[in-house]
C-alpha cells in the first residue's frame, strides 16, 4: 500500500470512528436518560441529526429509544468495512458476514467507550472532585448504570470505591471474548472500527 493510500485509510478510519462514537453516545445518552439540555448532548444531537432524522421516518423508536441511531451506526460500520476491504483489494464477503462483523465492531467500540469513560470519571474525580462540568456530569450519567451493580457487590471501603476494578475486569473479559469471536468468524481487526 502506498503512502497516499495509507494516509487516506487512516483519515477515513479516524473520521468514521469519531462519527460512530458520536452515534453510540447519542444512543447511550437516550438509553440512560441523560440530560438532553447538556451542551455536549446538544452537540451530539446536532452532528448526528442530518443522518438520523431521515432514518427515523423509516425506523420507529422502541420504548423511548431511538433505534435509528443504533441502526445507522451499524450501517456506517458495515459501509466502512466494505470500503476498507475494497481499499485493501480483498473480496467482499456476503451480507451475513458483514452484518456479524459490524455487530462485533460496534460491540467492541461500545466496550472501549465505557473503558475510556470510566477512566475519565476516575481521573476527574481525583483532579476535580465535586466539579459541575457538563462533560463530567454526562460521563457520570453514562457510567453510573454500569457501576451501580458492581458497587453493590463491593461497597466503598474507607471512603475509597474499589468497584471500578471489577468493572475494568469485566471490560477486559468482554474485550477478550469479542476478539476471539472476531477471530472465529475470520475478521481482520484492521477492517473494523473498534477492534
Amino acid at each position: 500500500m502506498s503512502a497516499i493510500n495509507e494516509i487516506f485509510v487512516y483519515l477515513l478510519q479516524t473520521a468514521l470512528s469519531l462519527y460512530l462514537v458520536a452515534m453510540l453516545l447519542r444512543f447511550l445518552l437516550q438509553l440512560v436518560r441523560a440530560d438532553f439540555y447538556n451542551p455536549i448532548s446538544q452537540f451530539l444531537v446536532k452532528i448526528t441529526n442530518p443522518l438520523v432524522v431521515p432514518l427515523r421516518r423509516i425506523v420507529p423508536g422502541l420504548g423511548g429509544l431511538d433505534l435509528s441511531s443504533l441502526i445507522l451506526a451499524l450501517v456506517l460500520q458495515i459501509l466502512g468495512i466494505i470500503v476498507m476491504i475494497l481499499l485493501y483489494g480483498l473480496a467482499v464477503p456476503n451480507i451475513a458476514v458483514l452484518l456479524v462483523w459490524g455487530v462485533l465492531g460496534l460491540a467492541a467500540l461500545l466496550v472501549n467507550l465505557y473503558f475510556f469513560a470510566l477512566l475519565a470519571v476516575i481521573i476527574l474525580s481525583w483532579v476535580a472532585p465535586g466539579s459541575n462540568n457538563p462533560a463530567l456530569y454526562l460521563l457520570y450519567q453514562i457510567t453510573e448504570p454500569v457501576m451501580a451493580p458492581f458497587r453493590k457487590l463491593l461497597p466503598a471501603m474507607g471512603g475509597i470505591d474499589f468497584s471500578p476494578i471489577l468493572v475494568f475486569i469485566a471490560i477486559n473479559v468482554l474485550q477478550i471474548v469479542l476478539r476471539h469471536l472476531a477471530a472465529g468468524v475470520g475478521l481482520h481487526p484492521a477492517l473494523v472500527i473498534g477492534l
